[in-house]
């Protein structure tokens, strides 16, 4: 059975979404531990009810990032994971962090990628004007919100929409791919490779698999 460990900063949706597959058997695997850089996030809450171990580093104990990722990965690795995923972990990761888990580190970004890396992307897709919007599924890299593509999904985005409609929408697709992805990777089926996303030996175009 493989191991994850999830990262979170707030409410946990996609942690959930992650815990219930796990649960279903949709993944393979389990998580074995929640890390959270605040300690009142309620993601904590939803491990601690299905019985999974958490822990929650407060960046103020720390003299600096570096500092800060250097505990966060020693408490990481005693859970010896396959898989490091992110899911709504708003500190941006140190280079170290980066390279020590690398090609078994994914996140997941609330817009449809190259577009709209970093923070603010329903209201900038709002503000734009853009007719769809959407998620995506990457492994990470030293490049915020930019590590290959795996799995997008795209809503539309009408003309009387607020901020909070197009959130809802998006995270109704979030908590559908994002297990769907770690099943893949859990299953073998999923790698980082030279740079780029494979499924089932095959390199992922730009905006992964069945983008269309």
């Amino acid at each position: 059975m493989k191991k994850l460990v999830v990262l979170i900063s707030g409410n946990g949706s996609n942690l959930q979404s992650i815990l219930d597959a796990c649960a279903s058997g949709r993944i393979h695997g389990s998580v074995a531990a929640v890390f959270s850089n605040r300690a009142a996030a309620y993601g904590l809450t939803r491990a601690q009810e299905a019985g999974v171990p958490t822990h929650a580093l407060a960046a103020s104990d720390f003299a600096d990032r570096d500092a800060f990722d250097r505990q966060l990965i020693a408490e990481i690795d005693a859970y010896a994971p396959d898989l490091v995923v992110l899911a709504g972990y708003m500190r941006i990761l140190s280079s170290a962090f980066v390279a020590h888990f690398h090609d078994r580190l994914l996140n997941i970004h609330p817009s449809l990628l190259p577009k709209y890396p970093g923070l603010h992307t329903h209201r900038q897709a709002l503000e734009n004007g853009d007719s769809e919007h959407g998620t995506s599924v990457h492994f990470v890299t030293d490049e915020l919100d930019g590590g290959p593509v795996i799995l997008q999904a795209k809503v539309p985005v009408f003309p009387d929409d607020s901020e909070a409609e197009i959130t809802e929408r998006v995270q109704h697709q979030e908590h559908a791919i994002y297990p769907l992805v770690i099943g893949w990777f859990v299953e073998g089926r999923l790698v980082m490779r030279e740079g780029k996303a494979w499924l089932d030996g095959e390199p992922l175009p730009p905006q992964g698999y069945a983008n269309d």
